[in-house]
């Protein structure tokens, strides 16, 4: 009988033989910037999470820069919405001024920017839209103006998050035309069409006015269909590629580990986080134990990229 446990007996024999290891430049932090002045908004379905208008961005930035993270994922909430999505691509827009703050005050971290209209269109859905029909080559010019306009700005990543077909290749030539050669890209790959969403939607104010996003995000039945979407934004482009969300989607994102050399990134999203925050408040968990499991599931699975809201309790627990 082999024994397993000897290597178990005690915490320092346990801790050589441990396989995944979690660490501070693992995670992005993401971050909600709104137009206006002293503003730190709590967001009530996400508890520690706010928006901030850009006079008071320091306050975050401050813990993230002590924190050492990998970096941020800026998300951005205009005061002004109509229906081409214009503040996502104006060179005064909300996004771009708060990316040329952070990188005049806080040059050493790394912003990741989300390139996608939903939080800057009056209807609320990721692309342009005819009637109640979301339109997908019509789209693909405002995501490559909104990502070339944010890496004038100097953001260090574009992450689009929309899923229209064949943005990644229109995202990549345009970066490269207007002279951002070096920009990488995060495709958010397999994005379902997910309940999980729920939370960020009241962060961002970016639910959709109508029907809903099932026709261009992905069906959460389809595995199969998720491996396709990576190896497309791959050959399209793509130097990083995302499985969003994670805890229900572990599968797809070690199935892709298993299939892809590309680096991999995971979104451990805002229903996610809600239900931890709420058990924890409810003394039904131990949250620093949850959250560690279940942040280690993602690396284990695969992901070397952990895009998370529990980034700076994590990094104080490691």
């Amino acid at each position: 009988m082999y024994r397993f446990r000897r290597l178990r007996r005690d915490g320092r024999i346990r801790s050589m033989m441990q396989e995944t290891r979690l660490h501070p430049k693992d995670f992005i932090y993401p971050v909600f910037v709104i137009e206006g002045e002293n503003i730190k908004n709590p967001v009530a379905s996400m508890p520690g999470i706010y928006q901030y208008s850009i006079d008071r961005l320091e306050e975050i930035m401050e813990q993230i820069k002590e924190a050492g993270i990998g970096g941020i994922m800026l998300f951005g909430i205009p005061l002004h919405k109509d229906p081409q999505g214009s503040q996502a691509y104006a060179a005064d827009g909300i996004t771009q001024r708060a990316v040329r703050y952070i990188k005049e005050n806080y040059p050493e971290i790394y912003i990741v920017v989300d390139i996608c209209l939903c939080e800057y269109t009056s209807h609320g859905h990721c692309g342009m839209v005819c009637g109640e029909e979301i339109l997908n080559d019509e789209t693909l010019p405002y995501l490559v103006n909104m990502a070339v306009s944010l890496a004038e700005a100097g953001a260090d990543m574009a992450a689009p998050s929309d899923m229209m077909d064949g943005r990644v290749a229109a995202i990549r030539e345009g970066l490269d035309q207007a002279g951002f050669t070096q920009m990488p890209i995060m495709a958010y790959s397999a994005k379902f069409a997910s309940a999980y969403y729920g939370p960020f939607r009241d962060a961002a104010h970016s639910a959709p006015g109508f029907g809903d996003r099932r026709s261009y995000q992905m069906d959460f039945a389809n595995g199969q269909e998720a491996l396709r979407e990576i190896a497309a934004d791959i050959e399209e482009g793509a130097d990083i590629v995302m499985v969003k969300p994670a805890l229900a989607y572990l599968d797809v994102l070690r199935e892709a580990a298993l299939t892809f050399k590309a680096p991999l990134a995971v979104y451990n999203v805002s229903g996610e986080y809600a239900m931890v925050k709420a058990a924890a408040a409810n003394g039904w968990i131990d949250e620093k134990r949850i959250v560690m499991e279940n942040l280690t599931a993602m690396k284990r699975a695969g992901a070397q990229i952990i895009i998370t809201y529990h980034a700076l309790d994590a990094v104080k627990w490691l």
